[in-house]
């Protein structure tokens, strides 16, 4: 009975306490909301009131270490006088102005400078003897212990209000345990980071990484400095969950050594930006992406022959048709960076062209050099020949890049007649129109899928491809340049894995590969339409150019590279207590194990541009096309499935029909 009275007791005395610090948690919490309501014109008040106390106080004590005993040397009033000036300097250069929660050194930078030009002025105020009974070497003690002030009570109040705020957060939501974080790189771009979220809640930093050996061991604002071997070692043993790769100036295959290094850890990268898209911003946790997946392939790139981009679109008028898909949208953006004088998008789907209309006109719009461009949105369809003609002779174009296409291919698959009428009729249509139109400069958008195709999109291409070559021959249509660029999967684009894998793993699902043994070949979007302009403004004449795609890529593996980076464990025999698991659902219709670039093994020669190749493909006179592509729309009428086929296996080399 005595016991549990103790026991009791202890409870009610521990409880007694655990209240008093709720108490007065909730009574600082109250009183700091409480002056931060305040007016912000009431909160300036304050803190001028509190500057101008410690100017007299500051200069009070400046003369009285200068005499070494404290008295009135300076009568209340003069001291009065005298510490105000640095005040009401204070006030006009704005540095009340300023919030104190975001408080920066630079700040006091201007204070300094303020107070260089204020101790001239006390030393002339000195010797003209307006000031009896001042030494003259008060003003700088005097200064210096009001910048000593005016520094530490700004960091003070901006140090209060950040644990006000994790505190504030905590109480609106309940936060887990932060993550511990380490970044990569003890620079400048590093310690800026670490100032940007040092006060996080979400966040909690152990140290850094960084290859120069003279740091390892260092610390800054705490924390230590590890050397790059030490990485793998520190991610298990600190329970690392995030790696923040602050190296901008970084090479590409450096940054792949890192990430490669990480490959088998589970731990999340994220990575700063390059030093161009950081140029005039601030280093902070929102800076921070998720790592580029081409990061993780083999794959180098060139920088762009600036002549070759400029050529077929610099004060000229261009026109794209599929301008609001994931290649033609790409290809406007390049087109407006190189300043053409008209920009006409040609897009079926309204919502499409909207959108990359309202991208480009707010970019145009956002910078002088651009005013001038002029972009022009309209509604159509690439089979409409008399429309194509009509818009390319009303905007006078010069250059057409035609991308407009269907291009998933179990779609197009179960939709034959309609990828072939658009795919195949629709380039046809629009070819004819740029030479009716006295257009300089044709170029196809291809696929690597028009290369002994197992499937219908690849057929369509191809004997796209066939008409453009078909077309170039014919001397009557000398006056237009046409070629055609061929490529691989680009990444990021609709119908790609990537965005689809990123969102199975957000979502916590099983990753879908179709087959262990796939393959494809990967390239950025960007980089896509970069080379295909560049492709475009070679051309002769006929043309078939094959871009450099690099290694290609096993999905598998890139799968579980993407699992990994975002910082989870393949689900697997070997490893049961993983978090995503890679399902394999079967090659869908018209898939192939591998894409291939060209038809023949050595019908492929180099061109002045490293990453563009030329191949030299078998091709058929025109009339032999047309008399199948006039066929189109009545055999589409028909349904006759089997007809199309076959005249896919006269036509296309190589071509396979699916099962």
């Amino acid at each position: 009975m005595s016991l549990q009275s103790n026991v009791d007791d202890s409870h009610r005395s521990s409880s007694n306490i655990n209240n008093s610090a709720d108490t007065k948690t909730s009574w600082h919490y109250r009183s700091t909301n409480w002056l931060l309501s305040l007016p912000r014109g009431v909160k300036r008040a304050i803190l001028i009131g509190a500057d101008l106390l410690m100017s007299m106080l500051s200069l009070f004590l400046a003369v009285a270490l200068r005499y070494g005993y404290i008295a009135n040397h300076i009568s209340p009033a003069t001291l009065f006088c005298y510490a105000t000036i640095p005040v009401i300097g204070l006030y006009v250069i704005g540095f009340y102005k300023g919030v104190s929660r975001v408080f920066f050194d630079a700040v006091m930078r201007h204070v300094l400078q303020l107070f260089v030009v204020l101790i001239l002025a006390y030393q002339l105020i000195i010797f003209l003897d307006w000031l009896p009974g001042m030494p003259r070497s008060t003003p700088i003690l005097y200064l210096f212990l009001l910048f000593i002030w005016l520094w530490n009570s700004r960091l003070t109040i901006k140090e209060l209000l950040a644990r006000w705020q994790g505190k504030r957060h905590s109480r609106s939501k309940q936060y887990g345990e932060p993550e511990n974080i380490i970044i990569y790189g003890a620079g400048l771009a590093g310690q800026e980071l670490f100032e940007g979220i040092r006060h996080s809640h979400k966040y909690h930093i152990v140290g850094f990484i960084d290859d120069n050996t003279q740091l390892t061991g260092a610390h800054f604002s705490g924390k230590k400095i590890y050397h790059a071997s030490e990485l793998i070692e520190l991610v298990e043993r600190l329970n690392i969950a995030q790696v923040f790769l602050a190296l901008p100036s970084v090479s590409l295959s450096h940054r792949r050594k890192i990430i490669d290094q990480l490959a088998d850890v589970s731990v999340k990268i994220k990575q700063l930006p390059s030093l161009q898209e950081l140029a005039d911003e601030k280093v902070t946790v929102s800076t921070m992406r998720q790592v580029d997946i081409l990061d993780v392939l083999d794959r180098q790139t060139v920088e762009p022959n600036e002549y070759l981009l400029q050529q077929n679109i610099t004060n000229k008028c261009v026109l794209v048709t599929g301008a609001g898909g994931s290649i033609g949208s790409e290809l406007c953006r390049q087109i407006v960076k190189n300043k053409p004088r008209c920009l006409v998008l040609y897009e079926l789907s309204e919502y499409a062209l909207y959108s990359i209309h309202q991208e480009l006109m707010a970019k145009v719009a956002s910078k002088d050099v651009y005013k001038s461009i002029e972009i022009i949105a309209i509604i159509g369809n690439v089979t409409n020949e008399a429309n194509l003609t009509r818009v390319m002779s009303d905007y006078s174009i010069q250059t057409v890049y035609h991308a407009a296409a269907y291009k998933h291919v179990p779609i197009v698959e179960h939709n034959p007649f309609e990828g072939a009428i658009n795919n195949s009729k629709g380039t046809y249509h629009c070819a004819r129109a740029a030479i009716e139109a006295k257009v300089e400069t044709f170029v196809l958008i291809s696929t690597d899928k028009a290369v002994r195709p197992t499937n219908v999109m690849g057929a369509t291409k191809r004997l796209a491809e066939l008409v453009c070559q078909g077309l170039s021959q014919d001397p009557a249509n000398s006056g237009t340049c046409i070629s055609m660029v061929r490529f691989g999967n680009v990444l990021g684009s609709s119908g790609s894995v990537v965005p689809l894998f990123t969102k199975q793993i957000e979502q916590g699902k099983p990753i879908t590969v179709t087959h262990p043994d796939v393959t494809r070949y990967f390239m950025t979007i960007p980089e896509a339409a970069n080379l295909v302009i560049q492709a475009g403004a070679m051309a002769a004449g006929g043309e078939v150019f094959v871009l450099d795609m690099g290694t290609p890529v096993k999905i598998v593996d890139l799968a579980r590279r993407m699992i990994h980076l975002s910082g989870y464990e393949v689900k697997e025999d070997e490893h049961p207590e993983g978090d995503i698991e890679i399902v394999y659902t079967g090659l869908r219709p018209g898939e192939k194990l591998y894409e291939e670039l060209i038809i023949g093994e050595d019908n492929v020669q180099e061109t002045s541009h490293p990453l563009i190749m030329q191949a030299m493909e078998h091709s058929y006179p025109l009339s032999d096309i047309e008399a199948i592509l006039v066929q189109f729309v009545d055999r589409a009428n028909q349904h006759d499935v089997v007809w199309l086929k076959q005249q896919f296996k006269q036509l296309v080399a190589g071509y396979q029909s699916a099962p």
